[in-house]
């Protein structure tokens, strides 16, 4: 909550203030935030990898920290160079903070209750964000520089409010160590005793990896090719982000005779039904098969909807706006039932000492879906109109519909390969 009500004021605001306030120009504002989210992207796995090994709820307290002090530094940008600097800092310390915060669930929460959790909390955001657009809304009414640097500085007071809140949470081990204990090598030797040689002089093998070598080498979880492959379907799935916020808007504008508010109000609609129903949605995923079932009938329930949103180019405006809510609720329940199978899988997938590395590349699919979505949506349904709709839908029911054998390989191919650690237990 802490998190969304400053990301809904800075989402509905940024743009602008970037404009208006700052004086970039509209094309370099979009430059600047797609190199900050490449970034965003790459650094990720490595901060990951930190709370690993240092820790998860230190690492979090210090993203929430650095993001915090990435968004008050945009209040004194007034150049193009410093605006890239401080959204580059903004993009790596929230992709950070996404990777560890998870890495600190899966050392606070059991298994089989993490993706009921993560629908609690994403039925949170969703209320956050309409909160915060609200109180966004608010400052571009009053339409002056005070209003906006205050809808900034709320965004760095709730993020250091998000660091207060972690602190107060239990301290996890770091993922590997809790490994090492639940394996029987973490208990500890009596003072001064040695461990013995094993044959030929060599010591004992404790199953956890000296550092820099096999799963720790550069390449890490890239080395999981099933996993690398499940995260790349995913990341077709969730081009369902900017399409609610983006695709349609344009389509309406373009393609319907729906008034403009219809964009408003399906907003509020998926902003609503994902508040109210996704821990429902949620409730029947408890492991990779039923995950991978989710996400398949997410697939199917995309494609109706991208059926029902070419339908709706012709006719009335009454006619166009009935089919528009259909769309939109047919949208909502596909993206709450592949949230709550990726949720499942991203955990299920990764091995049990890695696991904020495994969360950050994960988190990559998010990032990528928003810096090459809007591109794809454009050209898909602003260009090509009804058939675009159609190749959308049928592009991303046939990746629900291959995350069954990817998952399948992951899990049973587990073992062979090379350097990655142990896999946490699944269904």
């Amino acid at each position: 909550m802490s998190n969304s009500v400053g990301d809904g004021a800075f989402y509905v605001t940024s743009a602008l203030y970037f404009t208006r306030v700052v004086g970039l120009a509209p094309a370099r504002v979009g430059l600047g935030l797609t190199l900050a989210w490449a970034v965003g992207s790459v650094v990720g796995v490595p901060l990951g990898r930190l709370a690993d090994r240092r820790g998860p709820r230190g690492t979090s307290v210090l993203l929430a920290f650095a993001t915090a002090l990435s968004v008050a530094s945009f209040l004194v940008v007034r150049g193009f160079v410093p605006f890239v600097l401080a959204a580059c800092a903004y993009a790596a310390a929230q992709s950070g903070l996404a990777a560890a915060r998870q890495a600190l669930l899966a050392g606070l929460v059991p298994r089989r209750e993490r993706t009921g959790l993560l629908a609690r909390l994403q039925s949170t955001l969703n209320a956050g964000l309409a909160v915060g657009a609200g109180l966004g809304g608010l400052a571009l009414h009053a339409g002056t520089r005070t209003a906006y640097l205050s809808v900034f500085a709320l965004d760095a007071v709730c993020f250091a409010l998000c660091a207060a809140v972690l602190l107060g949470l239990p301290s996890v081990a770091p993922a590997h160590a809790r490994v090492a204990v639940a394996e029987g090598h973490g208990r500890r030797r009596p003072f001064g005793r040695k461990r013995r040689p094993g044959p030929g002089g060599r010591r004992p093998r404790t199953g956890v990896r000296t550092p820099g070598r096999g799963r720790d080498s550069a390449a890490g979880v890239l080395r999981d090719r099933p996993y690398v492959v499940v995260t790349l379907l995913n990341t077709v799935l969730l081009l369902r982000m900017p399409l609610l916020t983006l695709g349609v808007p344009l389509w309406i504008a373009e393609r319907t005779a729906a008034p403009a508010w219809t964009v408003s109000a399906l907003f509020v609609l998926n902003t609503a039904a994902v508040t109210l129903f996704q821990v429902r949605a949620a409730r029947g995923v408890t492991g990779p098969a039923s995950a991978t079932r989710a996400i398949r009938r997410s697939g199917l329930v995309m494609w109706a909807s991208c059926a029902v949103f070419a339908l709706s180019g012709d006719g009335s405006p009454l006619v166009a706006v009935a089919l528009l809510t259909v769309g939109a609720v047919l949208q909502v329940v596909a993206e709450m039932q592949q949230s709550a199978g990726s949720w499942q899988l991203s955990f299920d997938l990764a091995p049990a000492d890695r696991v904020g590395e495994y969360q950050g590349f994960f988190g990559t699919g998010v990032t990528v879906a928003r810096t090459l979505g809007p591109l794809v949506l454009t050209a898909l349904l602003v260009g090509w109109g009804v058939p675009g709709w159609l190749l959308l839908g049928a592009l991303v029911s046939a990746a629900s519909y291959a995350m069954g054998p990817a998952v399948r390989r992951a899990t049973s191919a587990r073992s062979a390969v090379p350097g990655v650690g142990p896999l946490a237990p699944v269904d």
